[in-house]
């Protein structure tokens, strides 16, 4: 079984691994949001860097789920 497989497996099966994939991709839509605009205030700056820290710890979280599904 393939990565993507086994995501849309556990989001299929796992309600907290959907979650966590749901809040990824909130992550991912509103850094995509801010960073397309021209520019960035100091808050908008520093909402986007929680945001890539937030997505990343989101990534490890759903990572550490696969792994452990796949063992």
């Amino acid at each position: 079984m393939d990565e993507n497989e086994l995501k849309e497996l556990l989001a299929r099966e796992n309600p907290e691994f959907r979650r966590v994939l749901e809040e990824h991709h909130a992550c991912e839509t509103a850094l995509d949001d801010l960073v397309a605009k021209p520019f960035l205030n100091d808050a908008e700056t520093l909402r986007v860097k929680e945001l890539k820290k937030r997505k990343l710890a989101l990534k490890d979280r759903m990572y550490q789920m696969m792994l452990a599904r796949g063992k």
